[in-house]
């Protein structure tokens, strides 16, 4: 198909426009390789996941010998913009790994193929997928694209600098919180903070303005991240809270929720005392560190970080490293966020059929447990997720903390919504502002309201 001159076609060059693109790629489009095979070209932003699925692209093609698969990994700070070109060139992937905060951006334009028809018609069974299918159903309630994978977020600790403070690994697994005054759970952070002297966060004479080794990474916005998945939400999802009004579609984000704010108060102070890392401390030429690089510097003894970074921290040389659960609220809940990524189908690709069959092959059983042997993601069939623990226990890398919120039913769907761009560059500013004492709690009353404007701005 040719890009038409219609809504779609001026929505997509405005939002092109808006990310500054100054030129529109070209060659990246479905062709037809040499000897009749026809090449399905698909896309990702992960390159340890484009590797991981290179595995199942060499089974599939000796079982379709007709069909070639191109695999292509660009970085994710251009991935997307290199996506909204290609829809204006007619030149996008056939399929491609998605975001859930781009669904409805996408799907309103008409860049999305359903995927309901193909199901049926193969007999897809939809229901071997125990986490994200929700997360991929637009407004229309069509089934957009195929759940791919999932992450969560778990304490990583120093084993040893965990053992000198005269804690255990139970301690770890058994913490609990509340915003009043942090629980067991500030308890073992102030102890484990350390200042330049030596002296203990918990002990007197303790100098919060030279932290040699703080308790807790930042739990603060950091970064693009203003949903704080892997710091400061699953603490808020303990208490009850949900980002929206609804689980799916939501009208308004709930930031004017109490719950919400004791939270981030709460970490914030936190910071303040010096028992945290502040946002951007340890950044290097306006890069985040990482989680390898706080922990293998001894920066910090704990951090708190996804679930896709277990296999590199349980590996990190010169530092044993161990994995807790997410910790519990008041009431013993735990609870956090899926983060589900899927796999759709661009409307304009030449060969759907072919496309499906790849799509379909990737979403099967064989294919996420030879995937995800690599330990860099959890493969959102169960089957294959205890493939993968079990593969990467061999290489001493523990993914049963994962495991358990999985079967214990501590993971929240990722709710689905819409302008997810737009509501992400108003809403992250307010986010940092109040983390930076510029703004008191008011601001979430005022991000609410924001974010009920965007909700509603969908332009379809």
């Amino acid at each position: 198909m040719k890009t038409r001159h219609t809504r779609w076609g001026r929505q997509l060059t405005a939002s092109l426009a808006a990310l500054g693109l100054a030129a529109v790629l070209g060659g990246c489009g479905a062709g037809t390789a040499g000897a009749g095979k026809t090449v399905v070209n698909w896309w990702t932003w992960d390159d340890k996941q484009a590797a991981a699925y290179q595995q199942c692209a060499d089974t599939f093609e000796k079982a379709n010998p007709d069909i070639q698969v191109k695999i292509t990994q660009y970085d994710s700070a251009d991935y997307f913009t290199k996506l909204l070109s290609g829809f204006v060139a007619d030149t996008a992937p056939d399929a491609f790994m998605d975001s859930v905060q781009y669904l409805q951006q996408y799907a309103s334009l008409g860049q999305l193929m359903p995927l309901d028809t193909l199901m049926r018609k193969t007999n897809f069974d939809i229901g071997k997928f125990s986490v994200g299918v929700n997360d991929w159903k637009y407004t229309d309630g069509k089934q957009y694209g195929l759940p791919m994978d999932w992450a969560s977020a778990a304490l990583y600790y120093n084993k040893t600098t965990l053992t000198k403070a005269g804690y255990s690994a139970a301690d770890v697994n058994n913490l609990s919180w509340n915003p009043d005054n942090g629980g067991s759970f500030e308890k073992m952070v102030a102890h484990l903070t350390v200042d330049r002297n030596g002296v203990r966060g918990d002990q007197p004479g303790f100098d919060k303005k030279h932290v040699a080794v703080y308790g807790i990474s930042s739990m603060v916005t950091v970064g693009n991240d203003f949903n704080g998945l892997t710091t400061w939400r699953p603490f808020a999802s303990s208490l009850g809270w949900r980002i929206g009004d609804k689980s799916s579609w939501p009208t308004k984000f709930t930031y004017d929720d109490p719950r919400l704010a004791k939270t981030l108060t709460y970490f914030r102070d936190l910071t303040d005392k010096g028992f945290a890392a502040a946002p951007g401390e340890f950044a290097s030429a306006g890069n985040a560190p990482s989680g390898a690089d706080l922990l293998g510097s001894g920066k910090v003894a704990v951090y708190a970080g996804g679930s896709w970074e277990a296999a590199t921290l349980d590996k990190l040389p010169g530092v044993k490293v161990g994995t807790g659960p997410l910790v519990a609220g008041p009431d013993g809940t735990r609870a956090t966020v899926s983060n589900a990524n899927g796999n759709t189908i661009w409307s304009g690709t030449r060969h759907p059929e072919e496309t499906w069959k790849w799509v379909s092959y990737m979403g099967s059983t064989a294919c996420q447990s030879t995937a995800s042997k690599s330990g860099t993601f959890l493969p959102s069939i169960p089957a294959a997720v205890d493939t993968s623990a079990q593969a990467m226990a061999r290489q001493g890398v523990d993914l049963s903390v994962f495991q358990e919120q999985e079967k214990k039913h501590e993971l929240l769907p990722n709710t689905p919504y819409a302008n997810g761009t737009a509501l992400q560059a108003a809403l992250l500013p307010s986010m940092q502002e109040f983390f930076a004492h510029q703004k008191n709690a008011g601001v979430f009353a005022e991000m609410a309201a924001r974010s009920k404007e965007l909700l509603a701005d969908t332009d379809d």
